[in-house]
């Protein structure tokens, strides 16, 4: 294992970071600064939760983190963590708010035992106001804050890609700057600190160009009249075998490009662009044309253009698309597909993809090494 510790790669190399295990954004945080060669230690109960999804090998979100099993009902579990708190630099925990003061291991405890620790806290709805005691998920907290209002046509549903606005956008992305901030904080010189990262303060957050362009006169309320909400040529459409493309041609001589690609460009309807009223109908009229060939046949003539364009994948087809295979955008990893790590670093390039540690695989040596600060 110590080799292990040694090995790791990356511009957070020589970071130690103690995740309380939980489900969502926390250990998705936690895997980000795994990927960038944090030492990222989970702390796993004895015995899996009535709640837990064990995923076993599959579990990317643990990966390339080392894990120690405690219980943390008894004094000498929660000694244990904090034994381990002395030594990390940031701390993850996803529990509802008081469940850590409750078990001896909150804010306050903490700090003591380590000032300079960054104590990350990752909750739906925050550590405090009327909701904080609450139940909810990412479409919840996505939208009490706003950010699912323009999810959806007009006179349908709203709908978000899963947990991917809220529980790693609002959520995991901005306690891991959090914790980043804190932890450049410590290195020059000052204290430790909690990071309250509520999904509902960053998907708000994520807003703000939305709101700039509302305050602007450029975003309606209403959905489907809006550039990015309602447009003929910002949407997705069905092709002939019943697969998706989509079309984002947003400038005026990107939206020239596709309308002369698709054969458009003497066409008096689609002259003029930010015409509200006509969008609907020139929607059906692109869908009609799109439904006539199939997606490879839209690839061969849109895609690598400025016509703003990309084929809609699954996620196996994605890993093998030209462009993110050349880029090794997603690898084959311990026999599961998974994305690579991102971004990118030229001086301290980030390893593969680390493997899915055992609950409890690591205890013995996490608690020596951890001991030997250096």
């Amino acid at each position: 294992m110590e080799a292990t510790r040694q090995e790791r790669k990356g511009p957070l190399a020589g970071v130690r970071v103690l995740e309380m295990a939980g489900i969502g954004p926390g250990p998705f945080c936690g895997m980000l600064l795994a990927d960038l060669g944090a030492d990222v230690v989970i702390v796993d109960r004895l015995q899996a939760g009535e709640d837990a999804i064990d995923l076993g090998p599959s579990a990317i979100a643990r990966r390339g983190k080392r894990s120690v099993a405690v219980d943390l009902k008894t004094e000498e579990g929660r000694a244990t963590v904090l034994r381990l708190v002395e030594q990390c630099d940031a701390l993850i925990e996803g529990m509802r708010p008081g469940v850590m003061e409750r078990l001896g291991l909150g804010p306050d405890a903490c700090l003591q035992r380590n000032p300079g620790l960054v104590y990350g806290r990752m909750t739906g709805w925050g550590q405090d106001g009327p909701l904080a005691q609450a139940a909810g998920h990412d479409i919840n907290y996505i939208a009490l804050s706003g950010a699912l209002w323009y999810a959806g046509q007009p006179g349908e549903a709203p709908m978000a890609p899963p947990s991917l606005v809220g529980d790693i956008g609002g959520g995991a992305m901005y306690l891991v700057v959090g914790l980043l901030a804190g932890l450049m904080q410590v290195r020059a010189g000052g204290p430790g600190q909690v990071v309250d990262a509520a999904i509902v303060d960053g998907s708000a957050h994520m807003m703000s160009l939305l709101l700039a362009l509302q305050a602007g006169g450029r975003f309606e309320r209403t959905r489907g009249r809006s550039m990015i909400d309602g447009p003929h040529w910002y949407n997705a459409y069905r092709c002939a075998d019943g697969e998706f493309i989509t079309v984002g041609a947003l400038e005026p001589k990107f939206y020239r490009e596709l309308r002369e690609r698709l054969g458009l460009a003497d066409d008096p309807a689609y002259a003029t662009q930010h015409d509200a009223a006509q969008w609907p109908a020139l929607r059906e009229r692109l869908a009609a044309l799109f439904a006539t060939r199939d997606r490879a046949a839209w690839c061969t003539l849109l895609e690598g253009t400025d016509a703003c364009f990309a084929p809609v994948l699954s996620p196996d087809e994605a890993a093998s698309h030209p462009h993110l295979a050349a880029r090794g955008v997603y690898t084959q990893a311990n026999g599961v597909l998974q994305p690579s790590p991102a971004p990118r670093f030229s001086a301290t390039p980030a390893a593969a993809p680390g493997l899915v540690p055992a609950r409890g695989e690591h205890t013995a040596a996490v608690l020596a090494d951890w001991a030997r600060r250096g």
